[in-house]
């Protein structure tokens, strides 16, 4: 990539708007770490975009396939990219060159919020913050192995993994792995006969022969001991510890988990990360960085951030509200035994007993939630309503979604559903060596939805390659237990 990609100099005017935002965030107590902003062109920033905000990644056709789908986006008027920041220390932010000096101050104050989140959210403290710096080595040695065994050859190892690039645990990091402990060596004595005459003992039970059965029985215990011992959800991890792969194939596979987990984090936030980046733009730019003529044109692009179709989720708007919502809460007390149990609903409209805890509570909050925890704890009824947030289904007599729904325990519970496991199946490998063959067992973790026939013979076919041997998957269909299975080419079902 030459050296001119990106202009790292800001104009005298974009440097002392940055200069001001930086310390009006700083006064509102935000803590970032140090942030670069880099000037780039519409072009720029969709290559960026596509490469998942690093400037150099691995080659491989999918960043290509999403650049292209970017770049007819932004020519037909039907999406633009106005932030893109990343994950690092220092962390580095792009602005687009055409926008105005109004959408420039947003996006600075918006980089502050999404920087500060980054450092102080637990759920991204076990990040890489040099993992600028691992994708560029990731790039320097895939493209070793292109040259070594063929661009096509690496390229479509890498197919599959991206493939399964989800089949991670991404709590592992923060619970460490609990490895089983090797069991101690039980003393069994294999049917030996018991005698008074202790003088006749190594004739009536020989010592080879006892020697003998504790090794057959030490040797069928290994056998029936399964591996994993316990179900494991990092299916990536028991691949790079179990499958058959060359050394190229197994540093690929590492490098593609490695970055799969750098990445989980922001899927677990995305409502949280976007609240709160959005929070703190509002509120910068509304209390002291706005000037009178850019009052209108700030309304304008806040409000088209923030707008949310029916029956969808703009994760935007839902976190900036709920994150305002709760600091309103902490400020007028409205929380607690007392509040949840009055019946009042005027009194409960009017409670305020001047607490002033709303900024702290919020602070607090960004510092130990993910998306689920955040939705779980602090969604309420009086939210719900006000949003007008109700569950929607597909009527196939109207053709059309209709309201399912009105209660908010029904909305928060939907929401929880699509969020938990980034709304990913359960998939878990419980038998390395099914069947005595050699052969590949997980089971799916059943929780009201089946699995996708179409995506589960993509993904055992990729899982097949990469094991070397047969893959099954034990699922369930319509209550009834049934077990998927690819083999030489072929899928087949069957129910246990």
């Amino acid at each position: 990539m030459s050296n001119d990609f990106m202009s790292s100099d800001l104009t005298p005017e974009l440097a002392r708007h940055r200069d001001q935002i930086r310390k009006y965030a700083e006064d509102y107590g935000l803590d970032f770490f140090e942030t670069v902003f880099e000037m780039v062109d519409y072009e720029q920033i969709n290559s960026l975009a596509a490469l998942g905000g690093f400037p150099v990644r691995y080659p491989h056709w999918r960043f290509g396939m999403e650049y292209d789908q970017l770049s007819k986006g932004y020519a037909w008027g039907l999406q633009k990219i106005y932030e893109m920041v990343i994950n690092t220390d220092p962390s580095y932010a792009y602005l687009m060159k055409s926008n105005s000096v109004a959408d420039q101050k947003i996006v600075m104050a918006h980089v502050y919020g999404h920087v500060d989140f980054f450092k102080n959210n637990y759920w991204f403290s076990k990040t890489n913050r040099k993992m600028l710096d691992a994708m560029a080595n990731h790039a320097v040695r895939i493209r070793a192995h292109m040259d070594r065994y063929g661009q096509d050859t690496v390229e479509s190892f890498i197919d599959k993994c991206l493939s399964i690039e989800g089949l991670i645990d991404p709590f592992q990091s923060y619970v460490g792995v609990k490895r089983p402990t090797e069991e101690r060596e039980v003393d069994r004595e294999p049917g030996k006969i018991k005698t008074d005459r202790q003088y006749m003992d190594k004739f009536i039970n020989p010592p080879e022969f006892l020697e003998e059965q504790r090794n057959r029985m030490r040797e069928e215990a290994k056998k029936a001991k399964r591996n994993p011992a316990t179900p494991m959800k990092d299916v990536l991890a028991f691949l790079l510890e179990n499958a058959p792969l060359a050394d190229w194939e197994h540093d690929v596979l590492g490098m593609i988990r490695d970055e799969a987990y750098y990445f989980s984090p922001q899927g677990q936030t995305k409502i949280m990360n976007e609240g709160w980046a959005s929070y703190w733009h509002s509120k910068i730019m509304t209390q002291k960085a706005l000037k009178d003529s850019e009052i209108v044109d700030f309304a304008d692009h806040h409000a088209g951030v923030m707008a949310m179709a029916p029956g969808q989720i703009n994760p935007y708007k839902i976190g900036l509200e709920l994150f305002r919502d709760i600091e309103d809460r902490w400020n007028r007390g409205k929380f607690g035994k007392d509040y949840d149990d009055c019946d009042d609903m005027v009194l409960k409209a009017r409670w305020d007993k001047k607490l002033d805890l709303g900024r702290s509570k919020i602070f607090e909050v960004r510092r130990v939630c993910n998306d689920i925890t955040f939705i779980d704890e602090y969604l309420t009824e009086e939210f719900v309503e006000r949003l007008k947030m109700y569950t929607y289904a597909f009527n196939r007599r109207t053709n059309q979604y209709e309201i399912v729904d009105r209660d908010w325990t029904k909305v928060r519970e939907k929401l929880l559903f699509q969020l938990t496991n980034r709304g990913q199946p359960f998939i878990y490998v419980t038998d390395g060596n099914f069947q005595n063959k050699g052969e590949l067992l997980l089971s799916h973790k059943h929780q009201g939805l089946d699995l996708d026939v179409r995506w589960s013979r993509e993904t055992m076919t990729s899982l097949a390659a990469i094991w070397g041997r047969p893959v099954n998957v034990e699922t369930e269909y319509d209550g009834q237990k049934k077990l998927l299975t690819y083999a030489d080419g072929e899928f087949t079902e069957k129910f246990l």
